[in-house]
């Protein structure tokens, strides 16, 4: 997958509509998995110290760069990157287009209340996706569990597996789970389940389009979100600069 790396993850630079025909003749083949992620700067951070997070997204077919602090870090270092594209629109460009051949999409992650309206919106906006839903356990599963909620996604045989969960224990259980699991589409993309099923409002398009959406989500998911922006950010930004100044001297 063309594009650069950024603080040792390499981020693709490919545009959305090329995604999504990957995604398509993945589900054509049924042999390897398309693996979709985000990253973002504090997912970058997090991967600085975290090797199986770092290694889960090199493995992954796409990252893109969800965050203007990812545009912005490109700049900056020369990275080549593309677009800014978000785990939502993944998600929803992915569902049209299976929705227009027919398909199923399986939803792992969340709690069992988003997953109901998760589902019923997808009945409604996907007329021909069928859908499942598995609301896995808080923490650490043991081997066991595992294995049974890998039973369940496989035996729903879906074309597309969506994760929710957060990172970086989303893309981890991805990477670790790919060949078992045999989906065609394997896409990591955390809060999606949330903002499509409209439990987490998602902030006005003007103020995304600005790059000032953490600003908007910040004071109505603070425990969430405070180490990502006091913490992560400031480690991001002098990450990113040692990294330009390392370019410019190889």
């Amino acid at each position: 997958m063309p594009g650069s790396r950024l603080l040792g993850v390499r981020i693709c630079s490919r545009p959305l509509p090329d995604l999504v025909l990957d995604a398509k003749a993945a589900i054509a083949r049924r042999t390897d998995s398309f693996i979709f992620a985000c990253a973002n700067p504090h997912s970058l951070i997090v991967a600085q110290t975290d090797d199986e997070f770092r290694n889960a997204l090199n493995r992954a077919s796409a990252v893109v760069a969800d965050g203007v602090g990812c545009l912005w870090a490109a700049r900056l270092t020369g990275a080549v990157m593309g677009p800014r594209i978000t785990g939502t629109d993944f998600f929803l460009a992915t569902m049209g287009a299976l929705n227009q051949s027919g398909g199923r999409a399986f939803f792992f992650g969340s709690r069992p209340e988003v997953l109901a309206v998760l589902k019923e919106r997808c009945a409604r906006e996907f007329t021909r996706v069928e859908v499942g839903v598995l609301s896995p356990p808080f923490g650490i599963w043991p081997d066991e569990r595992n294995r049974e909620m890998s039973d369940c996604i496989r035996n729903f045989n879906p074309d597309v597996l969506w994760v929710g969960m957060t990172a970086p224990k989303q893309e981890k259980w991805a990477a670790a789970n790919s060949r078992d699991l045999q989906v065609p589409v394997i896409g990591s993309i955390g809060a999606v389940f949330d903002y499509y099923a409209g439990f987490t409002k998602r902030a006005p398009q003007w103020i995304c389009n600005l790059g000032l959406e953490w600003l908007y989500r910040l004071p109505r998911e603070p425990k969430r979100l405070w180490r990502r922006t006091f913490v992560s950010g400031p480690l991001f930004f002098w990450s990113v600069v040692r990294e330009r100044f390392a370019r410019q001297h190889d």
